[in-house]
């Protein structure tokens, strides 16, 4: 990273730091704050997780609510480092952490690892498509973003950018392990783009030891506007998705559970630009339109074991199945940009892409001492096959691998921890005989892959809470399917190395009885090498940046949010010359303040803002942006309405005309929405 650069980072660190000590210090407390019941010190919408080295943003079921998100991606697009290629339609949005993953023509890669209650999902480069993240936001109620690789080796290998989790929601949430039947209504609409969306979930719980969840969920949205009323074509969609989930736990002390999952997400859109992703939007050449049916499916088993008394057997268990359909019609006539080209896309506009996933891993988590030293050793094994269907473009094949992981943290003392990471992993991929014309494929068309990957993270806190961590990590990415049609130098892993270090503290009662004040910093610096960019180059690829996230709570209701990124990255090409990486996250921040007036009611303003950055389409320089939102929930605590909940956001309230950095359309305009739900 050049010395400007660096600079550059450590300039607006320091600044987003003294945004937070200001609005903190700013706020006033006496004896006529409003009283709010039992709470005892003040909450913000995001917890910042001060107690551990890894970069991780969880986002809880208050703020998926909160936030009114039509996709998975728009849920994620305040975490720190994460970068959206478009986001507010499932089938276009494509997720990037800390300048690795999706790009303006492929949606998806498996430099990010996306998983479901365990299961894997996408990893392949569907082109133009967009990513293999088809679900809604309903069904959850919690995402975890691990940036980066340190915290990676339990889920996968190959993770360069970071790690998304989602977790589907449980009877329980809605029942509080009581035996009885609880139903809930959520009914969503919004002004731009005439979107509206209804979930309705059945929870029931017969007795303490079973209980069972339907959820149900249909979306629909049209074409939206951009703040200067132009129309973004293929912004529209329609999707239904569908969660069945039970859970019986049984034994003398209840310590065997067995639980099941069914999720499936259906979209149908009619004559849609093929390109979702926009990203051939110049050159005078259109692909044309499709009618697009997607159908993503997820099944899951588990069985855990957690016998009282025994510290060192908490085993589980869980097999996994993902399956993606995506069948695509051309509509003939729909191409432009030369004569006949309705012949020279028609094998490409019709391909059905199909995608089948298993997966099994069994982890035992043990607590034990060995001398002064405490241990939490997450020991596991994994299976995963991975099948993939012949198409144009696309070619069909089998990715077999195996891995074993452990992952010790180790509380050496009450201040430091060290937690050494191991991951071992073998691949073999073979490939059907149906690829591009031209291609060769050495080795019979099948080739292997083992690797040894693991990183090391530090941490000690002193007694003032403040704490330092730093870490190191080598993953290596394992060629996937996508790359049999291309020429063997690229059938040769990927190398990434990552070392991060930082700072975090925590403070209650810091300015005034009852407030709490959470910071962290970490810098990191990424090296990939062996990188196989969009098309057959061989590169080096060096990101360096710098993540904030921080939160201010008092008693009183007053919080604050803060997190920010400022980023640059290089890449080389194989003759030694060097260019910026235009992925990696341009300077942002987001900034939330709020206000809990009282058990049932909150307000919240948010400001979004970031740094102009080059088109990754090449259509030009997109300016920088500022753009507030407007938040507030009404929660009845008392009489017909309790139980009810209210939401209403304004969106770019002031109708700013903007870009994102790695989007391939204008962002919506003024955007309204209402929320209501009932849990009966």
């Amino acid at each position: 990273m050049r010395a400007r650069n660096l600079r550059a980072v450590l300039i607006g660190s320091a600044s987003c730091l003294s945004l937070v000590a200001g609005l903190a210090a700013a706020q006033e407390t006496g004896e006529d704050d409003e009283f709010l019941g039992t709470i005892e010190l003040g909450e913000s919408k995001r917890e910042v997780q001060t107690s551990t080295a890894v970069p991780v943003t969880n986002i809880d079921q208050e703020e998926i609510d909160d936030r009114q998100a039509s996709t998975i991606a728009e849920l994620i697009d305040s975490v720190p480092g994460v970068t959206l290629v478009n986001g507010s339609t499932p089938q276009s949005s494509g997720i990037s952490i800390r300048g690795f993953g999706a790009d303006g023509t492929y949606g998806t890669n498996p430099r990010v690892l996306i998983t479901v209650d365990g299961a894997t999902t996408g990893g392949e480069e569907i082109y133009r498509i967009g990513n293999q993240l088809f679900t809604d936001p309903s069904l959850y109620k919690s995402v975890s973003v691990i940036r980066g690789t340190v915290g990676s080796f339990e889920f996968g290998s190959g993770v360069v950018g970071g790690v998304v989790q989602l977790e589907t929601k449980d009877a329980s949430d809605f029942t509080g392990g009581e035996i009885g039947t609880r139903f809930r209504q959520t009914l969503e609409a919004q002004s731009n783009g005439t979107g509206w969306a209804s979930s309705s979930i059945l929870a029931f719980q017969p007795t303490e030891d079973a209980e069972f969840l339907l959820n149900y969920t249909y979306r629909d949205q049209d074409q939206y506007e951009d703040a200067r009323s132009n129309t973004i074509t293929g912004t529209d969609f329609k999707d239904y998705s569908f969660l069945a989930k039970g859970r019986y736990t049984f034994g003398t002390d209840r310590e065997h559970a067995v639980s099941t999952w069914y999720n499936v997400t259906h979209s149908n859109d009619k004559d849609v630009p093929y390109d979702i992703l926009g990203a051939s939007s110049g050159g005078g050449f259109y692909f044309g339109n499709v009618d697009r049916v997607v159908d993503s499916r997820t099944a899951g088993l588990r069985y855990a074991f957690t016998p009282a008394g025994n510290d060192l057997v908490n085993v589980e268990a869980t097999l996994t199945y993902t399956e993606q359909d995506i069948d695509s019609t051309y509509i003939p006539g729909s191409c432009s940009g030369f004569p006949g080209c309705d012949n020279a896309v028609s094998n490409l506009l019709n391909a059905d892409h199909n995608y089948k996933t298993t997966k099994l891993t069994v982890k035992n988590s043990s607590f034990f001492q060995t001398g002064s030293a405490s241990h939490d050793l997450r020991f596991g094994v994994e299976f995963i096959n991975r099948e993939r269907a012949d198409a144009n473009s696309a070619p069909g094949g089998t990715d077999r691998r195996w891995a074993i992981f452990a992952v010790d943290d180790i509380e050496v003392t009450d201040a430091l921890t060290l937690t050494p990471a191991l991951r071992y992993e073998s691949q073999k991929v073979k490939g059907t005989d149906e690829i591009s014309p031209g291609a060769t494929l050495p080795y019979n068309g099948e080739f292997d892959n083992s690797a040894l990957m693991g990183g090391l993270s530090v941490r000690y806190e002193f007694n003032s809470g403040f704490a330092v961590f730093a870490s190191a990590a080598y993953t290596e990415v394992f060629p996937i399917i996508d790359r049999l049609d291309k020429p063997s130098s690229v059938w040769v892993p990927e190398k990434g190395t990552t070392y991060e270090a930082g700072f975090s503290y925590l403070r209650d009662d810091l300015f005034s009885t009852g407030d709490r004040l959470a910071f962290k910093l970490n810098y990191y610096d990424t090296a990939l090498k062996d990188v196989r960019a969009t098309g057959n180059v061989l590169t080096e690829v060096d990101v360096s940046g710098v993540e904030i996230e921080a939160s201010y709570a008092h008693s009183s209701g007053f919080y604050v949010d803060l997190n920010g990124t400022k980023a640059s990255g290089d890449q080389t090409a194989p003759g030694g010359t060097t260019t910026d990486w235009i992925f990696a996250p341009v300077g942002s921040v987001a900034l939330t303040v709020g206000k809990n007036f009282s058990q049932a009611l909150d307000v919240s303003w948010e400001v979004v803002a970031a740094e102009g950055t080059n088109a990754i389409n090449g259509s030009g320089y997109l300016g920088g942006y500022a753009v507030n939102n407007l938040r507030a929930t009404y929660r009845p605590q008392n009489g017909v309405f309790a139980g009810t909940e209210v939401r209403v956001g304004i969106e770019n309230i002031l109708n700013k005309q903007y870009q994102t950095q790695l989007s391939t359309r204008p962002a919506a305009g003024r955007n309204f929405k209402l929320t209501v739900a009932k849990t009966f």
